[in-house]
């Protein structure tokens, strides 16, 4: 497992390279063709790996609730960020993944409900929900830099 969480901060620390330079109006702009801009993507891989991990294991997301909200699968960017809002999402984004494995290796993934995700994988453990965010985060890191040639 310590390669899929050394996985997971290495392909956040290339989101937040992506991010160098660009400006709070930039990364809010949904280039023609999309259907998000670079804000909710980073807000998004937050959120998924909280819910994927966490929730799916009756436990307790260690982002705010509105973030869930407005950034879960199937939203559409609806806010704007501040730079300060911004700033604690990339903090999360960076943090979370040590939080992630210090909380797997203490043992509190206990339980996993099963979840279906989208492209037809069935999520059944906490060890396969690692795995398959790894694969999501690679997606989003994907548009992020698609959406970045539009700038």
């Amino acid at each position: 497992m310590k390669t899929q969480f050394d996985v997971l901060r290495k392909s956040r620390d290339l989101v937040i390279k992506e991010l160098e330079g660009l400006t709070l109006e930039q990364i809010h702009v949904i280039p023609a063709g999309f259907k998000n801009n670079i804000a909710w993507n980073v807000a998004h891989l937050v959120v998924t790996q909280q819910l994927l991990h966490y929730k799916m294991s009756g436990l307790n997301c260690l982002c705010p609730d509105d973030l869930i909200t407005d950034f879960k699968k199937g939203t559409v960017p609806t806010k704007q960020f501040t730079e300060e809002e911004f700033d604690e999402v990339k903090e999360l984004l960076i943090g979370l993944p040590d939080t992630l494995e210090e909380d797997f290796e203490a043992g509190i993934f206990k339980e996993f409900t099963e979840y279906p995700t989208s492209t037809g994988f069935v999520l059944s453990s906490i060890e396969n929900a690692i795995a398959f965010n790894n694969f999501h985060e690679g997606i989003h890191y994907g548009i992020i830099r698609s959406i970045k040639k539009f700038l």
